[in-house]
């Protein structure tokens, strides 16, 4: 006899059961499966309870000083970066499914020896963020997954792909819950840890940007000065369009992607005169995230390109992006298509701040 509880979610579906369910209708709809892929987002999400639980407690134990390394990009590591690299590598190990790993915090791609079975890479950055830890900023962990069809052992070459060669994609956002979201290529998939029994539970299912976005966007406009005219454009367009757009920005990609799909707008990190070829990193960053926009319904580019076409040479290699709900970024890519014919001046990018026009009227 069945009973109601409207106050308790009698059948939760966990990220364990939905990992499954999605293997099986992907075998009822192409034929085939990929049981490793479920071994490997399970990992994942162990790899996520570690790490919410290592941060939540970084003040107590520790974590937040520097780690004695630099990583990849020659930035100071802290010990909760190098715990987060660990912990993510570890679970992946031991899989025995992943024979290729590539993290923001190791210079060199970590290789699995002894996997000649194992036909998947992962490529992440294990605590994005974290520079502001401190503080009780929320961050997170940013994944990609790709798969070699053949019967043979992945090689660098395979990871070296565009974006769309990915088979998953995802991240794993540390606030005041800790929220998985992914997706397999079909749908965005959201779960909260409950943390009274230790399960990733489905908050939301099949998630898009909302059909009417929310007029915000997201940016560190400090840097403003130093970028090319279209984004200096589309914060003139902000303030002059009269939309009432809200400026946020967390300062940790997790968080504003986050919010980005939540409630739609635009999160973008352009390129500028000090970092000339963009600050956020492609293969482990701008992939990840463009992969779960477009599956959302919105676009991310590079001004120009979709991110997910663009072709990494490095694995460390960055880009500007661009990425959000459809209305804003059809505005982006008509700004760089009047910046590529030569149509945009500096005079269409005056930051006109609400405070302008009264200044100038109480000077008169």
């Amino acid at each position: 006899m069945a009973t109601d509880f409207p106050e308790y979610n009698v059948d939760p579906v966990t990220l364990g059961r939905f990992i499954m369910e999605d293997d099986r209708e992907r075998r009822e709809k192409c034929g085939s499966t990929r049981v490793s892929l479920c071994f490997i987002l399970q990992a994942i999400g162990v790899a996520g309870k570690v790490i919410g639980n290592a941060v939540a407690k970084a003040g107590m134990q520790g974590l937040y000083a520097l780690g004695g390394a630099a990583n990849s990009s020659g930035e100071d590591q802290k010990k909760l970066d190098v715990l987060a690299n660990d912990v993510f590598i570890n679970v992946l190990k031991n899989t025995k499914k992943v024979p290729l790993m590539i993290s923001e915090e190791n210079e060199e791609a970590v290789i699995v020896e002894g996997l000649d079975h194992a036909r998947y890479a992962v490529v992440f950055d294990p605590l994005d963020g974290s520079s502001n830890i401190e503080c009780n900023v929320s961050v997170g962990s940013i994944f990609g997954i790709y798969h070699e069809d053949e019967k043979s052992v992945i090689e660098m070459d395979k990871v070296m792909q565009p974006g769309r060669q990915m088979i998953a994609a995802g991240y794993i956002l540390y606030s005041s819950a800790v929220v998985l979201c992914m997706s397999t290529g079909s749908g965005v998939h959201m779960f909260t840890l409950d943390q009274d029994f230790g399960e990733f539970v489905m908050t939301r299912r099949n998630w898009t940007i909302p059909a009417a976005p929310k007029f915000i966007y997201s940016c560190n406009s400090g840097n403003a000065d130093r970028w090319d005219l279209p984004p200096r454009a589309f914060l003139t367009y902000t303030r002059k369009c009269g939309k009432s757009y809200s400026a946020r920005y967390v300062g940790s990609m997790v968080s504003d992607v986050h919010r980005t799909l939540l409630y739609g707008g635009m999160f973008m990190y352009p390129a500028d005169k000090k970092n000339t070829k963009g600050k956020l990193r492609l293969l482990y960053e701008c992939f990840p995230m463009a992969f779960l926009v477009e599956a959302a319904g919105g676009v991310a580019t590079d001004g120009r390109t979709p991110i997910l076409d663009l072709k990494p040479s490095d694995i460390h290699e960055r880009s500007p992006i661009y990425l959000g709900c459809k209305r804003d970024m059809d505005i982006i890519a008509e700004l760089f298509a009047k910046h590529d014919r030569g149509e945009l001046t500096e005079g269409d990018c005056h930051l006109a701040w609400k405070g302008d026009a009264e200044e100038g009227a109480a000077s008169k």
